[in-house]
């Protein structure tokens, strides 16, 4: 469940918004973008209550970035339009919240469970302004 298309539609709109001064609708974004405008909105007002984009009403609203590229993490703007912390396996991230109440005898956990931490911190260091370059 690593990135759904909620996670790359939320990257491309930030990719657009980051290159202008002043806000964007949804409207124009979606047209922009080939992305369904009521799919859009949704992320785009997840990422306004998350704190990394603003919202503006008015007949030159929309939406524009409030942080800089470089203090947005990929893991941020995953773990907001996707509700939870991304994770690659279906695995449980602790040994004690194992819904088989196995992981002690699973020899596939460590592994799977030390992945996730790699991938983990490479988003956590990854920004948008990365993705920009």
């Amino acid at each position: 469940m690593l990135m759904t298309r909620a996670s790359e539609y939320a990257i491309l709109s930030l990719i657009v918004l980051s290159r202008v001064d002043t806000p964007i609708d949804s409207e124009t974004l979606s047209t922009k973008l080939s992305i369904p405008k009521s799919f859009l909105a949704k992320i785009l007002q997840a990422l306004a209550k998350d704190g990394i984009l603003k919202s503006f009403k008015g007949a030159k609203g929309g939406f524009a970035l409030i942080l800089k590229p470089k203090d947005i993490s990929m893991l941020q703007i995953i773990s907001c339009v996707e509700g939870k912390a991304p994770a690659v396996f279906d695995c449980s991230p602790s040994a004690e919240s194992c819904p088989s109440q196995r992981a002690h005898l699973c020899s596939l956990w460590p592994f799977l469970n030390k992945l996730q931490g790699k991938i983990d911190t490479l988003l956590a260091e990854m920004s948008l302004q990365d993705i920009l370059e």
